[in-house]
């Protein structure tokens, strides 16, 4: 006996010198089988584990055998016997125990090798009610959780990647640590854990998807990939993938490129979610989880030509994300600028070939593009807790439009409202977005006054070539979207001086009086959408 855990006594050292194998992952199963039969460790096993290391002429005893009871009900009930439980669960050292043992004939069970039924992707390729239940495991959570309690003298494997531990282990003298057994335990209770929640939150989905936010909840969270560092290189970082099925960039693959880093994937999400919105040819071009670039037009290419136009600076090794394939002309155009990620639905061999020399470049495939409207939680992780809400789901439609000022908006300025109104609910907030033509011509973000960020925006139109070419011109009219009221006139009337002709904002301010009066004195059209798009 060592002392090995919070100052109590554990049996350290175990021999193994009975084991029972019963998985349905049989990956290097009959290599560990092999060991323990050179360590002449006797083996049970189940139905068609069992056949399978026969086959692979290692010897095994059936646990049918053992019970004297054949499996029944279709291989429910195989290992759900005493004299199988008994063996996992007494203790070695409780004389009750042992007399109780030989009492009813039970031999101790040393180690258990075992994983369960594939219930999860059972989910993912099957909709058959029946043949989901039946992958329901009865047996082998009844068993790892036995081993896995009575871990100071049973050995459990979950896991194949623990193989070559158990074989370091039993070097010496065939025996396990405690160290190693009370690991084994933990990760045993981890499996089923994650596994009982699997089936309950398969039983209670309608229950879920009826409550926007239940009492509780769980989720699944699996690392996908370790960085090099976070935001910062002073920060560890990981991203983790969970049972989410929403498309978009945890669930895109990438087709080369060097390994996406933790504000890639923040970043590459933003722009991925605000081209969703569109549903003609539309191209962002995101820096920092802001856009700084986004136009709408039928030709993909000539999209890209008037995002890149915006803020051609900004848009320097930025993430560039759009909703229609990444084809061999776009491909072109888009190699002549440092980005960070390219993320589409789908990319052309041709398109790849192109950026062989720019290997650096991340570029993603989605598959598909994920509507906008679909329902989800929004997690933020806090100090003590998370922060959770429903997506902002809400997708503007032209009937939700009220038409507060004297001037009506031409089709024209209503088709540029709406676009400007997509874009400025992916827009941190203080949100101001200057459009023409379908596309972005200022935009300001993220300040801590709205007027502010409505200057910002006015100092990027002016740098725009877009914008230079149309005050030129004399045939500028460009509109605004704001994410949020205007408090003041004061937001209005800058973004008249810079000659728009339609505005697009939430309303509901104690002066929307005062705004509105503005924006006939100045013969704007304003519509307010009832709707505020905060993004933090």
């Amino acid at each position: 006996m060592n002392n090995v855990d919070s100052g109590e006594l554990f049996t350290d050292k175990v021999k193994i010198k009975r084991a029972l194998i019963s998985v349905t992952d049989k990956t290097n199963i009959e290599k560990i089988a092999k060991v323990l039969d050179d360590y002449n460790i006797e083996i049970l096993s189940t139905g068609g584990t069992a056949h399978f290391l026969k086959e692979n002429a290692i010897q095994v005893k059936d646990v049918s055998d053992e019970t004297n009871f054949p499996e029944i009900l279709n291989g429910r009930v195989k290992t759900l016997h005493p004299k199988i439980h008994g063996g996992i669960l007494s203790r070695r050292d409780n004389s009750v125990h042992i007399d109780q043992l030989q009492k009813h004939h039970i031999q101790e069970i040393d180690l258990l090798i075992i994983n369960l039924y594939k219930f999860k992707e059972t989910l993912k390729n099957n909709k058959d009610e029946i043949e989901i239940i039946e992958n329901i495991d009865i047996g082998g959570p009844a068993m790892i959780r036995a081993a896995a309690k009575n871990h100071e003298f049973v050995t459990v494997l979950t896991d194949p990647e623990d193989y070559s531990k158990l074989i370091n282990e039993l070097k010496s003298k065939g025996e396990t640590s405690y160290t190693f057994r009370k690991y084994l335990a933990g990760k045993a209770f981890k499996l089923t854990n994650e596994y009982d929640r699997a089936i309950s939150d398969w039983f209670n989905i309608e229950n879920i998807n009826a409550i926007d936010l239940p009492q509780t909840f769980s989720m699944d969270f699996e690392k996908s990939l370790e960085m090099r560092y976070g935001e910062n290189p002073h920060q560890k970082a990981a991203f983790y993938k969970t049972n989410d099925t929403r498309i978009g960039i945890a669930l895109s693959k990438q087709l080369q490129g060097k390994e996406l880093s933790y504000n890639n994937i923040n970043d590459g999400n933003a722009a991925f979610e605000l081209i969703c919105e569109f549903t003609r040819p539309a191209i962002a071009i995101i820096k920092h989880a802001n856009p700084c670039g986004v136009a709408e037009n039928a030709d993909i290419n000539l999209a890209w030509k008037k995002a890149l136009q915006t803020d051609p600076i900004s848009a320097f090794g930025g993430i560039v994300a759009l909703n229609r394939e990444l084809s061999l002309d776009l491909a072109k155009e888009m190699k002549s600028l440092f980005l960070e990620v390219i993320i589409a639905p789908s990319v052309s061999k041709e398109a790849l070939q192109i950026f062989k020399d720019k290997p650096n470049v991340r570029i993603l495939a989605s598959e598909s593009i994920p509507l906008p409207f679909e329902k989800g939680l929004d997690i933020k992780s806090i100090s003590g807790g998370m922060l959770v809400q429903t997506r902002d789901n809400k997708v503007l439609q032209r009937s939700d439009l009220k038409i507060v000022t004297k001037k009506v908006p031409t089709e024209l300025e209503i088709n540029n409202l709406l676009f400007a109104w997509k874009v400025a609910k992916h827009t941190k907030s203080n949100a101001i977005i200057y459009a023409k033509d379908l596309q972005t011509v200022g935009i300001g973000a993220g300040q801590m006054s709205r007027i502010d960020s409505t200057m910002i925006a006015n100092e990027k139109a002016k740098k725009s070539s877009t914008l230079a070419k149309l005050k030129s011109s004399m045939t500028f009219e460009s509109v605004v979207a704001s994410d949020a009221f205007f408090p003041f006139a004061d937001g209005l009337v800058a973004a008249a001086d810079a000659g728009v002709t339609a505005v697009i904002q939430p309303g509901g301010s104690i002066r929307d009086q005062e705004v509105i009066a503005a924006a006939d004195e100045r013969n704007i059209a304003m519509a307010f959408t009832s709707v505020r798009h905060f993004k933090h």
